[in-house]
């Protein structure tokens, strides 16, 4: 039987974060979720990871302040060493042609998807030096796709996200420290303004259909497994096919 160990989560309350909270629980983790403001959603991640055997810890973090990231790692050691994160947490406030969004907007949305990512994987590494765990950056399939019209600058901070976990495995290979990438789709969330968007678009992705937040949970949880133990570098592309 797998021997239990410590999985952060950041995002993890709701969406594609909340559905990889599930499945490492499910694998047998214990899990400290971090949330920005749904103090609720987060108790009932909890909850869930706690009706399956597993104990969960929940904390407060905004991931473009290196302080509170720094507080909600400590937070987690009462669980034990952690052996693996995932930074999931992302978000976007500016939707629409480029031309058209407002600055401040924008800068937010590139804060929170590439600079938190890039503090989230910097306040993790002591950490996880100490466990030789693995590091998981949800990226988007918009880095290559480029989303005209939708938020291409969300786009260009996802392609940043995809180059952080290449150049990161490289530098963090002597440590033992993998770091991987998955690439979602179009998925069944919160995270779209339109919250019919997943189904208007859905005859422009080859599978024919959305992504449910479970399939893109399966992805990262292997690698964060053993069985990814010779997978570093990569980036993994769970989008039916765009």
């Amino acid at each position: 039987m797998q021997s239990t160990t410590v999985i952060a989560v950041t995002g993890g309350a709701r969406g594609i974060g909340a559905a990889i909270v599930d499945r490492v629980a499910a694998a047998g983790h214990d899990v400290l979720i971090g949330y920005r403001s749904d103090h609720g959603a987060a108790e009932a991640a909890a909850e869930r990871v706690r009706s399956l055997g597993r104990r969960a810890v929940t904390a407060r973090v905004d991931i473009t302040d290196a302080r509170q990231l720094a507080e909600f790692f400590r937070a987690g050691e009462a669980l034990g060493p952690l052996t693996g994160v995932v930074a999931s947490a992302g978000a976007v406030e500016a939707v629409g042609h480029l031309a058209e969004l407002d600055p401040e907007q924008i800068r937010r949305d590139l804060e929170v998807n590439l600079l938190g990512p890039v503090l989230t994987a910097r306040a993790a590494i002591p950490y996880l030096a100490g466990t030789k765990g693995s590091l998981v950056l949800i990226g988007s399939a918009a880095a290559t796709i480029g989303s005209p019209g939708t938020y291409v600058h969300y786009a260009a901070a996802k392609a940043g996200t995809a180059a952080l976990a290449v150049g990161l495995s490289k530098e963090l290979a002597d440590s033992g420290i993998r770091v991987n990438c998955v690439e979602p789709g179009t998925v069944w969330t919160d995270f779209h303004q339109d919250p019919q968007r997943p189904a208007k678009v859905a005859g422009a992705i080859p599978l024919g259909r959305p992504g449910d937040p479970a399939d893109i949970a399966g992805a990262v949880n292997w690698l964060l497994s053993e069985e990814a133990s010779y997978t570093t570098g990569a980036t993994i592309r769970v989008a039916g096919g765009l």
